[in-house]
């Protein structure tokens, strides 16, 4: 069935809407990032460099990393920006732009987040590596999508009950980490982690300024919430809707978290960069070995 204009949108240069790629710019294994500036902090450790694009928040760059064809691309902040990106990212490489029509082989892109975010846990120490085994969405973007059988209900349903969730907020969900990334970063220096991603920075984590909270004590309910005999880790905003995105469009994701800040110790790391390159540096090492 032919994919209407409206809907699958293309710029003047056959590129797709807002990533303004085109098919042969992008790569198979791709790093996304939050910030478009650590778009570069990665790409300038590669061999070469192919594609430089950057249009709004979406900045890419593709090249070769030891011989291995990477892109590194930006998705700016929150889970409605993942849902733009994952969608786009897949139509690369599943749609055929010229007819307008999905492809008959399916393309699996293998997906690495390289992200900050903030511990939740006293023992997790600032500068430390973790990695998402499982996401839980305090969004709503995977409540948009049918299909969507691989969700953990009994995980989010306790979570509900042990927070006395407010019904006025999105129903949380529960995703899991592709196993076969998961064991390719399973290495002493990741610590494994359940991540919750929120919908904001500072109220939806609970931080206060100048606003009050409509439950100034859901940080430590969340903390305190045990299943299976694991507590979530970490909080950001962007790993639930990467885990939902890769596993309804079948492929494959992991998200790995620089620890910059221990929210119930009130720390935040002395050398944030230092410590993101760090992470950059192993994890193009970890994809290429």
């Amino acid at each position: 069935m032919r994919i209407a204009e409206s809907e699958l949108i293309l710029n003047p240069d056959g590129s797709i809407y807002h990533l303004n790629l085109r098919p042969e710019d992008l790569a198979h294994t791709v790093i996304t990032v939050g910030d478009p500036e650590r778009v570069e902090s990665i790409s300038k450790h590669f061999d070469a460099l192919e594609v430089d694009v950057h249009k709004r928040e979406f900045k890419t760059h593709t090249g070769t990393y030891k011989g291995k064809r990477i892109s590194v691309i930006s998705t700016g902040i929150g889970t409605d920006n993942i849902d733009i990106v994952f969608n786009e990212l897949d139509a690369l490489v599943n749609i055929d732009f010229e007819t307008r029509t999905k492809k008959e082989n399916h393309t699996q892109l293998t997906i690495i987040r390289v992200g900050t975010s903030g511990a939740i846990q006293t023992n997790i120490p600032i500068d430390s590596f973790l990695i998402s085994e499982t996401a839980v969405g305090f969004d709503n973007l995977l409540h948009f999508y049918g299909n969507t059988t691989f969700l953990d209900e009994s995980f989010s349903e306790a979570l509900i009950q042990h927070t006395n969730w407010s019904p006025k907020k999105s129903a949380p969900y529960v995703v899991h980490a592709d196993e076969t990334l998961l064991s390719l970063f399973s290495e002493e220096s990741f610590i494994r982690g359940i991540t919750a991603t929120n919908v904001g920075f500072y109220g939806p984590q609970g931080r206060i300024l100048r606003l009050p909270l409509q439950d100034e004590n859901l940080n430590d309910k969340i903390a305190s919430f045990a299943h299976n005999g694991k507590r979530i880790t970490n909080l950001e905003m962007e790993t639930s809707g990467i885990y939902g995105m890769a596993r309804l469009l079948n492929h494959r994701a992991i998200s790995l978290n620089a620890i910059l800040a221990n929210r119930p110790n009130e720390r935040f790391s002395e050398t944030p960069k230092e410590t993101v390159d760090t992470l950059i540096k192993k994890t193009l090492e970890i994809i290429t070995e």
